[in-house]
């Protein structure tokens, strides 16, 4: 089994390279993926969910961003939102389908 210390020796090492190649940072994202569940797994108390029948305010904003396109699309109407998404996505499967897979597989 793989200690948290010994993960944590092998980030510093990876961090402490003077010439990074992308070899290293595989490494180091695998390293903090390691160590991201091995410190999930150790907590021991679920999040308590609480639920409420109310139905949500209207004029709450539940995405907040400080990017452009989260500024944009802050006040739209979901649906032309996930039409123009649509589109977009559509064409990055013909242009590029490693990141579409890549975009596919976070949703």
């Amino acid at each position: 089994m793989i200690k948290k210390e010994e993960l944590l020796e092998a980030i510093a090492e990876c961090q402490g390279q003077r010439n990074p190649n992308a070899v290293t940072c595989y490494k180091l994202a695998s390293y903090y993926t390691i160590l991201d569940h091995i410190t999930d797994a150790s907590k021991k108390e679920e999040p308590v969910r609480s639920y409420s029948l109310a139905p949500p305010p209207a004029d709450k904003v539940y995405y907040e961003s400080d990017t452009e396109f989260g500024n944009k699309v802050q006040n739209m109407d979901i649906n032309d939102v996930l039409s123009v998404m649509d589109e977009l996505m559509e064409t990055l499967a013909v242009i590029n389908p490693r990141l579409y897979n890549g975009v596919m597989r976070k949703l």
